[in-house]
């Protein structure tokens, strides 16, 4: 009897994907109302602000990579980014162009540069727990000034999402130990001689490949912003979320925090832009706790930025580990300054008395 339950719980581990992907697509049909509205959405949200926005960026890190300065930002900063982070100067470049354009833009390049030989398996791994930030016109612009209308509030935000990220930099230098670092040094000078550096003569194959590689990036990241965008409005139809909601009802109460947050946070869980917006629109007195809430979310990113980089990481030797941790870890830390200087500035104590 036992060897026959561990074979079925053993055949339901194995199918437990086909499963899944069955169920949605069955869930597809019969919500076919609701969810056909939520992938226009989700589409409009693709075409009009993930695209104008991460598209430009993508080409010119790819053409950036393609030039010397990596190696130039590399010198200048290796005396900081190796004793605060433990990672080669060059990984300055990922976490500067993480921190200005945002998700997946860090990821993308600490893949990039292992694909490259430009810093070691263990060194791009700590970059992916810490580049891979929410970007200032993201947080201050959109969550700041569009969701919360208050620019204040967005500059709050964009500065513990930004000292997270440096504080969960600073815990990963200890993530794993070099593996045959000198060897990799030499490696890395021959190899930036070698490099295909752009020059008039082959800048049209250089852009060419440039645009059509940030082309399939766009391309995969908008189709993780439709499916989403159903799976939530699955979630909704189907009751799941209104359960979760009187599932952890007694909990927040005893915490003291209203109930209303429950189902935009699950939803944010998943996807952070809709979740946040959800989460912003919760009339409170004590808005500190939105705006925590909102800083743990912008710090973790979502199930679905999740996705984005694994199928980034996928195509490399990285392992994925360093990031969720590094990313649950953001979001905590997030929260923890949030709170910090919302108690000690009275300024960015937006509270309603």
């Amino acid at each position: 009897m036992i060897a026959k339950n561990n074979f079925i719980i053993l055949k339901l581990k194995r199918n437990m994907l086909s499963l899944i992907f069955l169920l949605f697509t069955i869930c597809i049909l019969i919500f076919s109302n609701s969810n056909l509205n939520a992938v226009k959405s989700g589409i409009s949200l693709w075409a009009t602000s993930v695209v104008p926005s991460l598209f430009p960026f993508f080409v010119a890190t790819e053409l950036l990579m393609h030039t010397n300065i990596i190696y130039q930002i590399g010198n200048i900063l290796n005396l900081f980014m190796k004793p605060l982070f433990n990672v080669r100067g060059e990984g300055a470049f990922a976490f500067i162009m993480g921190i200005i354009s945002g998700y997946p833009i860090g990821a993308k390049i600490a893949t990039n540069f292992r694909k490259e030989n430009i810093c070691t398996k263990e060194e791009c791994e700590r970059l992916l727990s810490f580049t891979n930030n929410s970007g200032p016109l993201f947080i201050i612009g959109s969550v700041g000034i569009l969701m919360y209308r208050n620019t204040m509030i967005g500059i709050l935000l964009f500065i513990t999402h930004l000292l997270a990220s440096l504080s969960v930099g600073f815990i990963f230098r200890f993530w794993k130990r070099d593996k045959h670092s000198e060897s990799f040094s030499h490696s890395t000078k021959t190899y930036s001689n070698k490099n295909n550096i752009a020059t008039l003569a082959n800048l049209g194959e250089i852009l060419s490949d440039s645009i059509i590689s940030s082309i399939k990036s766009v391309l995969v990241i908008g189709g993780f912003v439709v499916i989403f965008s159903s799976i939530i409005s699955i979630l909704k139809s189907s009751g799941l979320t209104h359960f979760i909601e009187i599932l952890f009802t007694p909990f927040f109460n005893a915490i003291h925090i209203n109930p209303s947050f429950i189902e935009p946070m699950f939803t944010g869980f998943f996807e952070i832009t809709n979740g946040i917006s959800n989460i912003s629109n919760i009339a409170c007195k004590k808005i500190s706790i939105n705006i925590i809430i909102t800083a743990f979310l912008l710090g973790f990113g979502g199930i679905s930025v999740f996705l984005q980089v694994l199928s980034i990481t996928s195509k490399s030797d990285l392992s994925i580990k360093p990031y969720l941790y590094g990313k649950l870890l953001h979001g905590i830390i997030s929260a923890i300054y949030t709170y910090i200087f919302i108690t000690i500035f009275p300024f960015f104590n937006f509270d309603l008395l």
